[in-house]
């Protein structure tokens, strides 16, 4: 998606402070944190939101998952973080690329 701002970061055409990459994956800052650790998680394929997934993207999921464990664990929260993804406008997804929400380093009340 050529204006999509993931899109963007995942081209290099826009700034992100990127923690972890790998050729399918990307891991940068949210600008916007709601703890003090707020990672995005996103796929390098344009997908809108989990509602988009198919069964040819089996292995992708498992690569987002174990993406995000590892994030976890470079960032130093494993066994104390929360992972969140919002699926359309309703439930509160802004980008529309599918992404995760890691966040840590604060109790959380939901």
């Amino acid at each position: 998606m050529e204006n999509c701002i993931f899109c963007k970061i995942i081209r290099q055409e826009a700034p992100a402070d990127v923690v972890y990459e790998t050729e399918e994956l990307l891991a940068f800052k949210d600008i916007s944190p709601k703890a003090p650790v707020h990672v995005l998680v996103v796929p390098k394929k344009h997908l809108t939101s989990l509602d988009d997934l198919s069964a040819e993207d089996l292995q992708l999921a498992g690569k987002l998952l174990l993406g995000i464990k590892e994030v976890a664990a470079r960032l130093g929260v494993s066994g104390g973080y929360k992972v969140l993804t919002n699926c359309g406008r309703a439930a509160g997804q802004v980008v529309d690329h599918l992404h995760f929400h890691l966040l840590a380093g604060k109790q959380f009340d939901f």
